[in-house]
């Protein structure tokens, strides 16, 4: 899933002509195109899709969103690092037949 999320701009800064900003997303840290809203000033909160700060937000509207994400496990599905996500898919996906494959030996005991 692929959503829009809120964060804070903590640095703003011109790379090769692009002005970028480093928002935090709830204490995850990421690097944000700022060129749609160029007058967005550090401090202040936008709504983020796929890398490009989209639409100005109150602080509030900001951390309501945020705090929701994180409840819901959100913010991990979206941010959550890829390796450590792919890990738990395959120790989900062997744990399951080694618990069955072991089940059934006992039962045969």
């Amino acid at each position: 899933m692929c959503l829009a999320v809120p964060g804070r701009v903590t640095e703003i800064e011109e790379r090769d002509g692009t002005r970028m900003a480093v928002m935090d997303f709830g204490g995850v840290v990421k690097d944000v195109c700022l060129e749609y809203l160029p007058d967005l000033a550090v401090g202040e909160y936008a709504i983020v899709h796929v890398g490009f700060a989209l639409q100005r937000l109150d602080e509030e509207s900001a951390r309501r969103t945020l705090e929701l994400f994180e409840e819901l496990g959100l913010l991990q599905e979206e941010f959550g690092d890829p390796w450590e996500t792919a890990g738990e898919f395959v120790a989900e996906s062997v744990a399951g037949p080694v618990a069955e494959s072991a089940a059934v030996e006992e039962a045969g005991r």
